[in-house]
């Protein structure tokens, strides 16, 4: 008779001993998920903000409006957070009929400073994400009216 109640102890021991190994590991690959998710949304978001400079105008509204649909692919960045930069400088020509020697030659798209913030209560700890850059040459496309511009 008391072997018949050590056995059922032996199966809740090893039930509770299994769960206290297993159920941290699957959150932790979980929040890994989660982390690479947030790196290639990232990636992607630089991507997207590269590809709409270089066809759009360097105007404050454009620029903000670039920003925002970046925003759109990873959450919690602010525009501080993102930089959009036209070479050979800040001033330079996004119209191509307009004087050669002070046209924009290419887009430099870059976050940088987010930050990933686990879900779970044990992995609590913010890890910042590495900035992400991304340059492309201008092309030419007229803003207005372009349905590719914001």
């Amino acid at each position: 008779m008391l072997r018949k109640w050590q056995r059922g102890m032996v199966i809740i021991e090893f039930a509770l001993v299994v769960l206290l190994v297993f159920f941290p590991l699957m959150l932790g690959i979980m929040e890994f998920g989660r982390w690479l998710f947030t790196l290639n949304a990232a990636a992607e978001a630089t991507r997207v903000g590269a590809r709409l400079a270089v066809v759009c105008s360097n105007s404050a509204t454009d620029v903000v409006k670039i920003k925002e649909k970046m925003r759109f692919f990873i959450g919690g960045v602010s525009n501080d957070q993102i930089s959009i930069t036209y070479q050979p400088s800040a001033s330079c020509n996004t119209d191509w009929s307009a004087d050669a020697s002070n046209r924009c030659e290419s887009v430099t798209v870059q976050l940088s400073g987010a930050t990933f913030t686990p879900l779970m209560p044990y992995f609590g700890v913010p890890v910042s994400i590495p900035p992400f850059v991304t340059t492309l040459p201008r092309e030419f496309m007229k803003s207005s009216g372009n349905p590719v511009c914001p």
